[in-house]
Parts: C-alpha cells; sequence; structure tokens
C-alpha cells in the first residue's frame, strides 16, 4: 500500500500539487506519479534516511528560550512543493523589479529625499523609523545599492496568485537551508531528478560571491570576502559557517578585524595582517561599530563605518538598508515602483492597514478576531496577532498597544494561504499552509534563486511557518513542462 492519492483533499485553499482531488496540476504529474510506486515501507524508509542525512550533514537551528538556547535537528517534509517555470519566470522578474526599487528608494532617503518632497511617502514615516541611520547620509555605496541580498517573504492566496508578504532587507537568513533540503532530496530520492526536469539552486553561493566581488574597492583578481558572525551562539550560526565555506571566504568575529589609521579593514591571521575589501555582515546595525552605533557591542569592529564612508571596504547589505525593512514602508512599495520605474508591481503586496491613519485604526481594532497585525520592525514570527486563532485577552492588549503606538503597528487579512500534501503519519498525507522566501541578489547585475525556502505549517490548521514558532520545510523545485501551465 502507498500514499492514497485519491484521498488526498486539497479543501477550499489552493494547493500546490493537486487542482482537485486525484487529479494533479501538470508540474507536478510526474512526481505524483513516481510516489504511486512507493510502498509504505518505501516512505517510511526514505522518512528515515531524511532524518538521518539531516543528523550526518549537522543540519540545524537555533531556538531561543528562557532556559537557554536549543540546537534543534531541522524539521523536513520529504513531499516537495511544485512550481511551474512559466509561472516562476514571471515572480523572478517581479522579485528583481521589486528590490530595484527599494534600493533607489533607499539610496534617496539617504540624499535628496525626492520621495518624500513630492509626498509619495509621508516624511513622519521616516522620522519615525527605527533603521533609519543619519551616520549614512550622503554616502553612495557602489552601483548606488544598499540591499545586496533580500529575502522576499511570497504567499500564494486562494487566487494561485503571489502575493509579497514582506521584504528582509537587514541580514535576511534561510539559504543554506534551502539549498541544504535540495542536497536532502538528492540523497533521498535521486531517481525522480533523472524523470523530472527540475531547476539547479547549488548556484547560489557562487552568484553570492560574485555579487559581494563586484563591490570590492579594489581593482583585483581577488577581492578577499569575509563573513562576519556574532559567533556560534547566534541562531542562524549554522547558515553564516555553509556559506563561508561554500564560497571559499573567511568565516571571521568582530575580534579578527582591526582599522587602522589608514581606515583598511585589516584581518588577523597567521601570516600577518591581510586587507579586507568586502564583509558580508550578519551582524545588525547598531553592533557593527562601537564607535558609531552601541558603544559597549564586542560583536563589530570599532572604526567599520569610518573605513566604510571613506569607500576602503564593502559592506553588505549596507548600514541603513534596514529602512526599507519596515511593514509601514512594505505598505508603499507599489507606489514606490511607480515613482522610481514608472512601472506596475509585477507582484502585488497583500492589503494592509496602516494603524497610523485614524479610519485604518478604526477599522483594525473593530475586527481584530479577523486579521493579523504585525509589528513594523519584528522578525521571525514574534509579536504578531493572529486574530482568528486568538483569544479576547490577546485581542484586548494588542488593542492596547495599537493605541498607544499606531506607527509600530500594521493589519492585514487572514489570507487563504496555499497548501501542499505534508506526510504527517506513516502514509497519510495532509495539506499543511506553506509560504516561500525566494533570495534576490543585486550589484552591477540582479539574480534570483530558482525557488526559494518553502516553509509549512506542520499543525493543521496553523498559519505560522517559522522554524522559530514550530513549522518545518520542503524542498521547492521549479520545474520545466515545456507545457506552459500551472
Amino acid at each position: 500500500m502507498s500514499i492514497e492519492w485519491k484521498d488526498y483533499a486539497p479543501g477550499e485553499f489552493f494547493d500546490e500539487l493537486f487542482s482537485a482531488e486525484g487529479c494533479p496540476r501538470e508540474p507536478a504529474e510526474a512526481l505524483i506519479s513516481y510516489l504511486e510506486s512507493f510502498s509504505d515501507e518505501d516512505i517510511n524508509s526514505r522518512k528515515i534516511a531524511a532524518e538521518s542525512t539531516i543528523k550526518e550533514m549537522g543540519v540545524s537551528f537555533t531556538v531561543y528560550t528562557e532556559g537557554g538556547n536549543i540546537d534543534r535537528a531541522w524539521p523536513f517534509d520529504i513531499l516537495p512543493r511544485v512550481i511551474s517555470k512559466t509561472q516562476w519566470d514571471k515572480t523572478a522578474a517581479g522579485l528583481k523589479q521589486r528590490l530595484k526599487a527599494l534600493n533607489l528608494f533607499i539610496d534617496d532617503l539617504y540624499h535628496d529625499q525626492k520621495i518624500l518632497k513630492d509626498g509619495i511617502v509621508p516624511e513622519f514615516v521616516l522620522k519615525q523609523s527605527v533603521n533609519y541611520r543619519k551616520e549614512c547620509e550622503g554616502f553612495s555605496p557602489r552601483f548606488g545599492v544598499w540591499a545586496h541580498i533580500c529575502g522576499t517573504d511570497l504567499v500564494r492566496d486562494g487566487d494561485g496568485q503571489f502575493y509579497v508578504l514582506e521584504d528582509n532587507l537587514r541580514v535576511p537568513s534561510g539559504v543554506s537551508y534551502m539549498l541544504e533540503n535540495r542536497s536532502i532530496m538528492k540523497r533521498v530520492i535521486p531517481e525522480v531528478f533523472e524523470k523530472v526536469n527540475i531547476a539547479p539552486v547549488g548556484d547560489y553561493p557562487e552568484h553570492l560571491f560574485d555579487t559581494l566581488a563586484e563591490l570590492s574597492p579594489r581593482d583585483i583578481a581577488k577581492p578577499v570576502v569575509v563573513v562576519l558572525t556574532p559567533g556560534i551562539f547566534n541562531s542562524a550560526y549554522f547558515e553564516h559557517a555553509f556559506l563561508a565555506q561554500r564560497m571559499g571566504a573567511e568565516l571571521v568575529e568582530g575580534s579578527d578585524l582591526v582599522v587602522l589609521e589608514d581606515e583598511c579593514v585589516y584581518m588577523k591571521t597567521i601570516a600577518g595582517l591581510e586587507r579586507v575589501d568586502v564583509i558580508y555582515r550578519r551582524i545588525d546595525d547598531m553592533f557593527l561599530d562601537p564607535e558609531v552605533f552601541h558603544p559597549e557591542s564586542v560583536l563589530g569592529v570599532p572604526g567599520l563605518m569610518r573605513a566604510w564612508r571613506a569607500g576602503n571596504v564593502a559592506l553588505a547589505n549596507a548600514p541603513g538598508a534596514g529602512v526599507a525593512d519596515d511593514k509601514v514602508v512594505y505598505a508603499f512599495v507599489p507606489q514606490i515602483i511607480k515613482y522610481y520605474l514608472d512601472e506596475e508591481p509585477l507582484i502585488p503586496n497583500v492589503e494592509t492597514y496602516l494603524c497610523y491613519d485614524d479610519v485604518q485604526r478604526q477599522h483594525v481594532l473593530a475586527n481584530l478576531d479577523k486579521l493579523v497585525v504585525k509589528p513594523a520592525n519584528e522578525s521571525g514570527g514574534y509579536g504578531m496577532l493572529i486574530g482568528p486563532h486568538s483569544t479576547k485577552k490577546e485581542r484586548e492588549t494588542f488593542a492596547e498597544l495599537i493605541k498607544a503606538n499606531p506607527r509600530n503597528y500594521i493589519a492585514q487579512p487572514t489570507l487563504a494561504l496555499s497548501t501542499a500534501p505534508t506526510l504527517v503519519g506513516k502514509n497519510k498525507v495532509e495539506p499543511r499552509h506553506l509560504d516561500l522566501r525566494p533570495f534576490v541578489l543585486q550589484a552591477r547585475d540582479s539574480y534570483v534563486t530558482t525557488g526559494g525556502l518553502t516553509r509549512v505549517a506542520m499543525k493543521k490548521g496553523s498559519l505560522v511557518v517559522n522554524s522559530s514558532q514550530g513549522g518545518g520545510s520542503k524542498d521547492t523545485w521549479i520545474v520545466d513542462t515545456g507545457a506552459g501551465k500551472d
């Protein structure tokens, strides 16, 4: 006996693999046909193989708890998410468009602020932004690009359309898990990669290195690129070490770097000091340089901002890029695209209510049981209210928070997030909600991953996909059927 696909009911939501009961979508047909040949034992052995591979490869993530930090094995489902290449090509074009406009927006904010003067974005939105850095005013990074690496969260609503849920422009994480998901799948079901035309993802580290190398202030054949990590206790340390190793770059902590009187950054090595050209920093702005930001920070490098402003080292992402990583700014991205590019957005935003607006705030307060409320600058699924799953006390608490600081909150409708078949028992499959985080690179040119990190809510009916909140993950397949269907 194998998976009983004829009993799988996608329900009222858009399902990534099935258009109706027993009817797989064209990009998923070959996968479903292949899986139908599996016995119970085949499925179970593949699940065990995946779990063993995760342990063997050391794929883990850290959860912060009151009792301390806990390292957990990466939660993974062996049934992939499948998207047609035709659909993905359109989506990738929209992601490039979005990041290009956001970089123009950031550059404008640190120079002439034309978009504020023209009334497209309210001036107070910038003045009350916790991620605007006055220390960056007047500086022009190479190519005018501030956010070189972006992780954009996409969701698919009941209409099958992709929507942008949020932009992550500070220190976006998760790409290592996208790459490891593919490695796991190639070990677990290697045969299917011979039968299905699945776009590769393994070239991301090369594209990342090339993007970083383009930022080098020195015109040399092999710029020195380093990955700056807060250290082993950071929740994303696995990824920092993974990307450094895959790029052939040094993984460093703040204490490994020094800024000398020539305002250049040097790395301490056993052979002496070596000049650094590009720093892929995985440290938040406020800890980068104790001379400029938090004076007690031991994670950063004294003088780093001086070296950066002198044009002697490149920082990716640039300090201050997080000004566009604000969920209030997010609401204006369609206007930002139109303003800078004179184009309509290729990927729409989710409808968003701005709580600083009196009328919209009253609507939010009257409908807290139906909406998702988010703080403007939190990440990882923290600080949210999911109205339909909330208690009366939680809604009352959020009502007071919104009233006390309306600028800090936005609200969105509870989306009918798409689902995909997920193994929940020995051979039982049920639909689970998911999202997608593709990664976009920009320097001289742009690059978008073929697919991204699919995160899946492992609890029935849950809309929370973050691993820190109990979510899991799937491999994401971009499949070229040649027929141009979804």
